[in-house]
């Protein structure tokens, strides 16, 4: 944390390296090389032969809606952004959008999918979330829409709108969040729907007051956790706490398993659960080629069906983490069966009666969706296959029972479960695959280095002559397989699944299925299958190396798969009965799979929690350390007036592990709190890269001042009810002024008064409150809708410590909201040149904490840029 500006420019380059825009290309605009250049410059192509033929295979869509499928997905994906509710302007944003670009735009339509250029989503609560008739091309490259595309990216950059696909808006509503609940975004990167959890949690709350309710985002790759923070940061939450861990082995936190007796407090929180769990997993993503073109090129069927594995692992963790009663919803931006209904019902299978798949068709009536399959076929080698008997042998490592709609075999093969590392490389093996058959011949290249859940492996180039092998039917023969082979149908309620496709109303593709736990897992029973498991997969290993047909079959991929089964034997027979003890000894505990993950690290982590709070478990992280120095708490309480009834003690943390050193304190909620000191008795199981919301930020001067530390623009919210002191209430042109030149002396202020009691505060920070609007100056605090910034008071003048970005948007809201004129900078400024007698606070060249997670909400500015201004 900290860095602001610096580290949120290094965020958004990764972001925008994420994925390249390949829609910004004007289909006009011949390449750099000229007209001559050799071949000529082609629109991108929107054609993938292999697509269409798997999901007219899968019939996705009815045969009489395939063209209007396949015409709406090589069309740009509308943009789409979302009001966030629980920010202070949001009615002003809804006026702005209804009232003023709702009709100034109305010349702009151009779809005959659309009739206006903007409206609000009618299935989104609250008119809050907007479809544009643009796609992100267009407003960038349409003069017209200039001024609407400058208020997106301002307003979303602050945190007041966030740019998000429709369909991405989805699967957080069925979610029925309230304001007490601890929720868990599994792979939460890059942000979009975190801060829409945020936002419910957020929307019904008071100022000065936090929810009850608590956000834990976690991701696995730690560059994606840097955009998970940029984003959430523009909320500006106590509530939040952001972890780096694999999603399928999220560590569970339970005292009554990793901390003896004594230290038991029954008032205190016991056991890290959740009452909501949005498993938004990992998934080939081809439900977004509208936005992401690249995608036609790049889709091939191994995509989906080494991801399955994974996806349903994440999953089972997700159960196994949700509080009895409580709903998961997990959801994919892919179309593929066998990453949708195909996991869920494995979920089913698993689970039995303890997890119910809900109808929730009554609920978001106005979304259009259709419902889930219960019938489909799984494609491997080019070839369709109606049901695990009929897989090769040598290719059912790859093609699991659970892929298909019976799941016959998975209970006895039980193909996801115990181990970390069982078969992760057939994930990155089976991405690279390629669905298209070539005279019976393939070229598949396995890559394993890299892939999505962090393993490594070796890379290996694979050819095999499939014709030669007799097994695989060629190119040719397979539009007939497709119709005649044999198939499955689910016996499981999965119509109550939900996907949405693109035609149906002019957005992308996804599918949603929310389940709620009904009672605790029989522990047993999956006891039995992870055990099941490691025998099933072992003999496969030996199968495929010595039965008929092995000679197919590459040693080097035989060994890889090998090492991931010996690999997977990491607790011998002992464990395991103390597993099953641990089991029958508890059967409130986490399921059996919970278990195996953590008795792993069990010996770790009572070796960890020796160590003192300084020092963090793990490598190139900050600890969580509670700021407890009573002498800098009393200096901030007396300086800035905080009432008692704004409780500090237990709530105040830091990341730098010298306490004497501190730079920025942050603020978390009880939850939070809760949270956090059950992590340290159980050995820091959780890797928490960011947390809270800095509140305070320590500020040298060149003379003593009475406080050392400042307000913190993202906490000014938070604590502004609770604050007697260094109060200002300016009139709307001083207000105005003051964003607009940044530094103002006290004697140009046009209320003289204002200057005046400017100049008799103490010298520091200071807060200063737009007056406009209120009739008592002393309830403005306490009004939601007051406006006010932090400033520092210097000997001779008043400086703003608020970022150009967040400036220029506050003065355009106070403009819009108040009818006042924004004149030109030049007309009327103050004199603004300093004598040099001023002091101004020496924060330029502060040392940033490393931390490790960047700042990415630059919310305080520093004070080289003021001088810079000067």
């Amino acid at each position: 944390m900290g860095g602001g500006r610096k580290r949120g420019r290094s965020q958004r380059r990764h972001f925008k390296e994420e994925r390249e825009n390949v829609w910004k290309d004007n289909p006009k605009r011949p390449p750099p090389g000229g007209e001559g250049s050799e071949g000529g410059w082609q629109p991108f192509a929107t054609e993938n032969p292999a697509f269409e033929d798997y999901y007219k295979g899968q019939q996705i869509v009815p045969e009489e809606e395939w063209d209007a499928f396949m015409s709406m997905l090589r069309k740009p994906l509308p943009a789409a952004f979302r009001i966030n509710a629980s920010s202070q302007f949001y009615q002003d944003i809804q006026s702005q959008l209804e009232n003023d670009f709702r009709k100034s735009l109305e010349t702009e339509v151009s779809d005959e999918h659309e009739k206006e250029a903007i409206r609000p989503l009618p299935w989104y609560p609250g008119n809050l979330a907007w479809h544009l008739n643009f796609s992100r091309m267009q407003l960038r490259r349409n003069q017209a829409l200039e001024s609407f595309h400058d208020f997106l990216k301002q307003d979303n950059e602050v945190g007041n709108i966030t740019r998000q696909e429709a369909v991405s808006m989805v699967p957080p509503l069925f979610l029925k969040v309230q304001p007490d609940h601890h929720i868990l975004d599994m792979c939460a990167a890059p942000g979009s729907k975190t801060f829409q959890l945020l936002e419910m949690i957020h929307q019904s709350t008071k100022p000065g007051v936090l929810p009850n309710a608590m956000v834990v985002a976690n991701d696995l790759d730690v560059q994606r956790c840097n955009l998970l923070i940029h984003q959430t940061k523009r909320m500006c939450t106590a509530n939040l706490i952001v972890t780096n861990h694999e999603a399928q082995n999220f560590p569970g936190c339970s005292l009554a398993k990793f901390c003896p007796e004594t230290c038991v407090d029954e008032p205190k929180l016991q056991r890290l659960e959740f009452d909501c769990v949005l498993c938004d997993v990992p998934c080939s993503g081809d439900g977004t080629v509208r936005k992401a073109p690249d995608m036609w090129r790049t889709w091939n069927i191994g995509m989906g069906n080494g991801l399955h594995r994974l996806q349903v692992e994440i999953a089972m963790r997700g159960i196994a983490l949700l509080k009895v009663g409580g709903r998961m919803v997990y959801s994919t931006c892919s179309l593929n069966p066998v990453e949708n209904e195909a996991v869920v019902g494995e979920i089913l299978r698993r689970c039995g009666d303890s997890v119910e798949l809900l109808d929730v068709s009554n609920e978001l009536p106005e979304l259009v969706r259709r419902p889930g399959l219960s019938t489909w076929k799984v494609r491997d080698r080019g070839s369709w296959v109606g049901t695990y008997e009929d897989v090769l042998h040598y290719r059912k490592k790859a093609i699991s029972p659970s892929m298909f709609p019976s799941g016959k075999g998975a209970t006895d093969s039980c193909t996801v479960g115990g181990s970390d590392e069982v078969n992760i490389d057939v994930v990155d093996a089976e991405m690279n695959e390629s669905g298209d058959m070539v005279e019976g011949k393939q070229e598949t290249k396995i890559v394993t280095n890299g892939s999505n859940n962090g393993d490594n492996a070796n890379t290996e180039e694979i050819k095999q002559d499939e014709s030669e092998s007799g097994k695989v039917p060629r190119r040719s023969d397979e539009t007939s397989d497709s119709t005649s082979i044999r198939t499955e149908h689910s016996s499981l309620p999965l119509h109550r699944c939900m996907r949405i496709v693109p035609h149906d109303q002019n957005s992308g593709g996804f599918f949603i299925a929310v389940l709620q736990k009904l009672s605790p897992l029989n522990e047993s029973q999956v006891v039995e299958a992870i055990k099941g498991e490691r025998s099933i997969l072992k003999d496969s290993a030996l199968k495929c190396s010595n039965g008929p047909g092995s000679d197919k079959v590459p040693s080097e991929e035989t060994s890889v798969h090998q090492q991931g089964v010996d690999d997977s034997h990491v607790l011998d027979e002992q464990q395991n009965r103390d597993m099953d003890n641990e089991i029958s000894k508890d059967k409130s505990s986490e399921e059996a799979k919970v278990i195996v993950a953590e008795v792993q690290n069990d010996q770790a982590s009572k070796r960890d929690k020796r160590k003192t709070q300084n020092q963090s478990r793990w490598r190139g992280v900050d600890p969580v350390i509670f700021f407890k120095d009573e002498a800098i708490i009393r200096s901030i309480v007396s300086y800035y007036g905080i009432k008692d009834s704004f409780t500090l003690e237990g709530h105040l943390v830091t990341r730098n592990p010298d306490t004497s050193h501190v730079k920025r304190i942050y603020y978390v909620s009880k939850s939070v709190q809760e949270v956090l000191e059950l992590n340290v008795k159980v050995g820091e199981r959780l890797k928490i890269t960011s947390l809270g919301l800095k509140i305070f930020e320590r500020q040298s001067t060149k003379e003593d001042s009475p406080c050392t530390f400042r307000l913190s623009s993202e906490g000014l919210p938070l604590l502004l009810p609770y604050i007697t002191k260094q109060i200002l209430y300016a009139s709307a042109i001083d207000f105005q002024h003051l964003l607009q030149y940044r530094i103002i002396k006290f004697p140009d202020f046009v209320d003289a008064k204002f200057g005046e009691e400017a100049s008799a505060l103490l010298r520091g920070c200071c807060v200063v409150i737009l007056r406009e609007g209120h009739q008592d100056v002393e309830s403005i605090s306490m009004d939601p809708n007051a406006i006010a910034i932090v400033c520092w008071k210097g000997k001779t003048n008043l400086c703003v410590m608020l970022t150009p970005m967040d400036g220029k948007e506050l003065l355009d809201r106070i403009s819009f909201r108040f009818g006042l004129k924004i004149p030109k900078v030049d007309d009327g400024k103050p004199s603004l040149k300093s004598d040099g007698s001023d002091e101004q606070p020496d924060g330029g060249d502060e040392m940033v904490d490393p931390e490790c997670v960047p700042e990415s909400k630059a919310s305080d500015m520093e004070i080289s840029d003021v001088k810079e201004a000067e």
